[in-house]
């Protein structure tokens, strides 16, 4: 039986991977009454108990309670404290060589929701010399509100601001905290564009990334034979009548890209829930990875 502590089991992310986890018979799940919660002791002393422990806190604490452990407790981090840090094993293992690097780590950052989308557009693409590394992209990505966590659910389902009943862009300094993985991951050395939308339903994302490039086909050819094993998987084409909801994957674990256009101007778009292979999904399917066990094994993905 693998002990399984989650710190941070209140939060959006935290509250999801419990759920998950509650219902499986190869899972031991180490709790914390709720006024020790945040006792530095007990949480230590879970931590260290663990064989593996999730991280569903903000940068700063997630960084402190990495300095806790000193056992070989494996650590899924899904805060952005540790995606860009080498000695992590970046948890997107339909990139080609990550599989086996989660598998061995004892450090896995679990990837942002937004990030996800775009690289598993782009980083096949950059692998196989579709793109180039200086390639100047544009991404555009939708969200539900979860995304934001307890404070912008809240925002929506209790406000009265008719600002909230329409889309919203933000991020538009372009210093969104999920750009450095994109550009680490894909390898990529021009910042994309990017604009984040958070929009008025709880949960599901589309990421859209616009591309200038004759290379349409070979673009499709690279994702069917790419993504043959895990939870993304290439679709010929959309079937909703020429829309596309951001909606579509909403409370599942997977992921499901498309390729559009006219052969010169492209649009590559990858749709998943937020909560799901954006956050809690993605740390569920680490952790079996790590555990040698099926990886999509507690996970909905149809």
């Amino acid at each position: 039986m693998v002990k399984v502590f989650i710190d941070g089991s209140s939060g959006t992310t935290g509250l999801r991977i419990h759920e998950r986890l509650q219902k499986r018979d190869d899972i031991e799940l180490i709790r914390l009454e709720e006024s020790l919660r945040k006792d530095p002791t007990s949480r230590r002393q879970a931590l260290n108990q663990a064989d593996i422990a999730f991280l569903c806190l903000p940068d700063a604490a997630s960084v402190e309670a990495v300095f806790m452990v000193d056992t070989d407790t494996v650590i899924i981090d899904t805060s952005t404290a540790h995606r860009t840090n080498d000695a992590w094993a970046y948890g997107f293992p339909e990139i080609k060589g990550f599989r086996e690097k989660i598998a061995s780590s004892k450090r896995i950052a679990n990837p942002g929701c937004h990030a996800s989308g775009f690289i598993a557009l782009v980083a096949p693409l950059v692998e196989n010399g579709i793109l180039k590394k200086d390639s100047v992209l544009s991404c555009t990505s939708l969200t539900g509100y979860s995304g934001g966590g307890k404070k912008m659910i809240e925002q929506y389902e209790m406000s009265n601001d008719a600002n909230l009943r329409a889309p919203r862009a933000y991020g538009l300094t372009q210093k969104h905290k999920h750009i450095p993985e994109m550009m680490k991951v894909c390898d990529l050395t021009q910042q994309p564009t990017f604009c984040p939308v958070v929009a008025p339903y709880y949960s599901g994302m589309e990421v859209i990334v616009s591309v200038i490039t004759d290379r349409m086909d070979e673009m499709k050819d690279t994702y069917r034979s790419y993504y043959y094993n895990g939870l993304v998987r290439f679709k010929e084409t959309a079937d909703e009548e020429g829309f596309m909801s951001a909606w579509a994957k909403t409370g599942r674990d997977d992921m499901e890209i498309t390729v559009h256009g006219n052969g010169s101007n492209v649009l590559l778009i990858s749709r998943f829930d937020n909560l799901g292979k954006g956050a809690s999904g993605a740390a569920i399917q680490n952790m079996n990875i790590s555990m040698g066990v099926e990886e999509t094994r507690g996970l909905i993905t149809e």
